[in-house]
This record gives C-alpha cells, sequence and structure tokens, in this order.
C-alpha cells in the first residue's frame, strides 16, 4: 500500500530532470533534453491483461484487502470542491476546474486504489486546438472568449475518477400488454360556420396482464466520481474508449494531475444500480409487447456484483468572466469537448436591433409594395 511519505519521481536517465507522460504514447519524455524511456507496464491494453475486479459487498462493507487501498494528502478546492491529489513535496496548486489557489493539508486520507487508467491520447496542443474549435462556435459568447485559446493559456490534463459497475441481473415482472384497435364513430364538427357530422376513426387499446422474466448482463456502468463538474458535462464527453483501459500504475500519472473522488462508493452503486433499472424496465417493455405497455411490477435478483476505481483522461481549462469561472473540458481520447459559456448581452442586445431593423425594412417595403 502506498504511504503518504512515498514520492513518484522520474529522473531522466539522461540528464536527471523529471520526465513526464507522453499522449499518445507509451513513453515518459523529458522536456530539458529530450530523452524518451519506455513505460514497462504500457505493454498491455485492457482485457489483453485481465484488470482487476473488486467484490462489490466488500467495499461497501470498507472490507477490501489492503493493496486495494492507499493513503493520499488531499485537499478539497473551496470554490468548486474539486478533491486535489498532491505528491511528493507539493504544497501549494491552483485548482485545475475553476483556477482557485488551494494549499495543501498536512493529513491523509485512505482510500480505493485505483485499479485501471486509460491514458491520454491527445497532446495539449490537440486538445487547445479542438477547444478554439468549439469556442469558436459561441456566437453570443464574449469577445474574450474566442480568443481565449489563441492566447496560448495551458490545459491541465486531469485524470478524473470514476466508478465501473458490473453485475448478473434476472428480473420478474408482472404488467399490462397494450393492443391498439380502430373503431370509426361519427363526431360533430363546425366548418365555415356550418355544423355538419363526419366520420372518423378513433384508436382505442384493450389491455391485458402479461408477466415474464428477462435477464441481462451488465458491464462497465460508468458512474462519474467526482463532484468538480456538473454531471451533464462529462456524461457530454461520451464514449469513453474503456477498450484503452490500462493497470493503474503511477508512471502515467507523471507531468499530471490526479483527481481523488468524492462521490463514495455507495452513492456511485446507488447511481449505476438506478441506470441499470432504466435499461431494466425498457427490457421489459420489449418483452411484454403490444403497442402499449404499463409495468406493474419489477422483482430483480442481482449477482456477481463487482466494481473498478479507474481514471479516465480529461484536458480542463478555466475561464474567468465578470469575477465567475467559466469551465470547459476536452475528452482526453477523443478530442470531444463540453463547457459552460458565458452570454455577451452587448452581443445579444446588437442582434435583437438587427433583426428588427429588418423586419422592420421588410414590412415597409411590403406595405410600399401593395
Amino acid at each position: 500500500m502506498a504511504g503518504i511519505e512515498q514520492e513518484h519521481r522520474y529522473p531522466c536517465e539522461s540528464c536527471g530532470a523529471d520526465l513526464r507522460f507522453a499522449p499518445g504514447q507509451a513513453t515518459l519524455v523529458c522536456d530539458h533534453c529530450g530523452h524518451a524511456q519506455a513505460i514497462p507496464a504500457a505493454t498491455g491494453r485492457g482485457a489483453a491483461v485481465g484488470l482487476e475486479e473488486l467484490d462489490l459487498s466488500a467495499g461497501l462493507r470498507a472490507d477490501l484487502p489492503l493493496g486495494s487501498l492507499e493513503d493520499v494528502r488531499t485537499l478539497s478546492c473551496p470554490n468548486c470542491a474539486a478533491l486535489i491529489e498532491f505528491k511528493g513535496a507539493e504544497h501549494a496548486t491552483e485548482c485545475p476546474f475553476c483556477a482557485t489557489p488551494v494549499v495543501v493539508d498536512t493529513g491523509a486520507a485512505r482510500m480505493i486504489r485505483p485499479q485501471a487508467l486509460a491514458p491520454f491520447k491527445l497532446t495539449e496542443e490537440q486538445a487547445r486546438a479542438a477547444l478554439g474549435r468549439w469556442l469558436g462556435r459561441l456566437w453570443f459568447a464574449p469577445g474574450g472568449v474566442q480568443q481565449y485559446a489563441r492566447r496560448g493559456r495551458r490545459l491541465t490534463g486531469v485524470y478524473s475518477p470514476f466508478w465501473t459497475f458490473d453485475a448478473d441481473t434476472r428480473s420478474a415482472y408482472t404488467g399490462q400488454r397494450g393492443d391498439a384497435y380502430y373503431e370509426t364513430e361519427w363526431v360533430t364538427v363546425t366548418r365555415n360556420g356550418k355544423t355538419e357530422r363526419q366520420q372518423r376513426r378513433v384508436r382505442h387499446i384493450r389491455w391485458s396482464n402479461a408477466r415474464g422474466r428477462v435477464a441481462r448482463v451488465f458491464d462497465d456502468v460508468l458512474v462519474l466520481a467526482a463532484r468538480s463538474l456538473p454531471r451533464k458535462h462529462t456524461d457530454a464527453l461520451k464514449p469513453w474508449e474503456l477498450g484503452e483501459l490500462v493497470p493503474y500504475t503511477p508512471d502515467f500519472l507523471a507531468g499530471f494531475t490526479a483527481e481523488g473522488y468524492t462521490v463514495q462508493l455507495e452513492e456511485g452503486h446507488a447511481i449505476a444500480r438506478a441506470e441499470m433499472a432504466n435499461v431494466i424496465a425498457s427490457d421489459v417493455r420489449r418483452d411484454i409487447g403490444g403497442d402499449e405497455q404499463r409495468i406493474d411490477s419489477i422483482d430483480t435478483d442481482w449477482s456477481a456484483e463487482t466494481f473498478k476505481h479507474i481514471l479516465l483522461p480529461v484536458w480542463t481549462a478555466a475561464y474567468k468572466y465578470r469575477g465567475r469561472s467559466f469551465r470547459f473540458v476536452v475528452n482526453g481520447q477523443t478530442g470531444k469537448v463540453q463547457g459552460e459559456r458565458p452570454w455577451s448581452w452587448v452581443k445579444i442586445t446588437f442582434a435583437v436591433i438587427v433583426v428588427a431593423v429588418i423586419v422592420g425594412v421588410a414590412v415597409y417595403f411590403g406595405q410600399q409594395a401593395q
């Protein structure tokens, strides 16, 4: 188990300077002399190496093996509640999500150690280009936002925490199947001030009782384990290439920041169960069949439940406008961008005036033509 005094340093074999992980490669590189060193643990990918799954019931009882835990030095950002991990002799940093300065606490927290991570594939330059294209499409944002990426402000590479959950499910259900049928009925309508009778086909539903069983195996149901960003932001970064997961090793964190989880395992499991329940309900509706369905009850038996704590790569940036931080995130695998945006009321007002003038001119010439 990693202790709080443990420091992961990666000195360059050539000049002794610190190395950093090179996105898209299985190497550590030296910014000082350009020397590259291979990461021994980066020879396999995903299922080829058999990622470790942890027993969910043991995790919920806080009864995991000591080797699955580690002590880390962390501090919660006072602004956005991100749990930032510190390494070695580091004592102060800037929050990568909202640019708030934070100072490390002297204490430590015992947390579940990540079982796997997906290494960064996009370099900072590639992520900045993706962010610049996304910002350029925000028509009603302040002018400073469009210039944000062009000014060369650095993005921060953060490994964000996620839970994944597996489960085998068997569900018994009761409900009702609705089959549509149509009848021709006479209706009274008013047309051009006159009342008349018309025939109309009216849809009805014939309901019958239904019951049955469905089964589904869930694999890697993904749940964000942090509160630093709105869940809608990280959901919008999907899909993640989980086939690129590798067994966790600190080598991939060299030169990057790791965020600790603030959504505990129990809460993450509840979120995953809710997502699985929605899928099971869809399976039940499909099994009932017919044109419409009503579900009265679903009784699910859950088995073979396991979980992983994994880290996924995110490039982050924070833009301050009128005293408020606006956060942008880039999927470190695919370049997909999501974020908050400020609105320029000057631009919006100008656009409204332009539209009003165009409409007014059109109306004027329309009247003149008449």
